[in-house]
């Protein structure tokens, strides 16, 4: 825990620290901070590119891939100097040179029933940028359990969504999307089409989502799914409520 900014990091944060309600206290809250964000794809990438510019003191990334042209559509954190390489090292690498002052930690995995608990009781909070839904549901479980939030994001095609689960203080992601996919419709969603700036705008909205979860600042996502159709270019809100019948989170 540390309770001041060298000279460099208040000039390197001097747009936050000009930022009424928000200031050195909550720039401190940043540096103080841990997030691990499930996924270096198109979601991770904009999420963990704004949150280490924001100066979230300790990210942790999680992914098993590598990186292949087909990413570089979308996955702005990676490029052709880190082709084939596992894309956690090719993020960490882009993270450092965006800000150094950001302790990075990497986990070259899946994130699986037999390391989750492991690897996400050691963050504050959990950015979802996965592309599965069996993972979802996993990283729910598991923050529910030891009480961590996580900030929820999915994209497909031209539209995308978004939301804040906090089991301790409204539904947890099983309470909103009680129906687990079957094996066929997983199938189905796997190398699903998208444009390749809207994993941008998601992922970006999560970051926001995240900074202001920690600084503790405005209103937050629970309770509330953020809806984007980009072919519309519409933002849309549907309330959500906690399911007392929930298996996951109900007493």
């Amino acid at each position: 825990m540390t309770n001041s900014l060298s000279k460099q990091e208040e000039i390197r944060y001097a747009r936050h620290l000009n930022i009424p309600n928000f200031g050195k206290q909550g720039q401190l809250k940043l540096k103080n901070a841990s997030v691990l964000i499930v996924g270096c794809g198109g979601l991770g990438s904009a999420s963990a590119i704004y949150l280490t510019a924001a100066g979230v003191g300790h990210i942790g990334l999680v992914d098993s891939d590598i990186v292949e042209l087909s990413n570089l559509q979308r996955q702005i954190m990676h490029g052709m100097s880190t082709m084939a390489q596992p894309k956690v090292i090719s993020a960490r690498k882009r993270l450092n040179d965006i800000n150094p002052n950001v302790q990075v930690d990497i986990f070259n995995e899946r994130l699986k029933a037999e390391n989750s608990s492991a690897i996400i009781g050691d963050f504050q909070i959990v950015v979802d940028a996965t592309d599965n839904f069996e993972t979802r549901y996993l990283i729910n479980s598991v923050c529910v359990e030891k009480k961590i939030p996580f900030i929820y994001g999915a994209i497909f095609q031209f539209s995308g969504q978004m939301s804040v689960f906090d089991s301790e203080n409204g539904p947890c992601f099983q309470c909103v999307f009680s129906q687990i996919p079957t094996e066929e419709i997983s199938n189905a969603n796997k190398g699903i089409g998208v444009i390749g700036a809207l994993p941008g705008v998601i992922g970006a909205l999560q970051a926001v989502a995240t900074i202001k979860l920690i600084a503790g600042v405005g209103e937050s996502k629970i309770d509330r799914l953020l809806l984007f159709d980009g072919l519309e270019m519409i933002f849309r809100e549907i309330s959500t409520k906690k399911n007392l019948s929930c298996p996951i989170c109900s007493n």
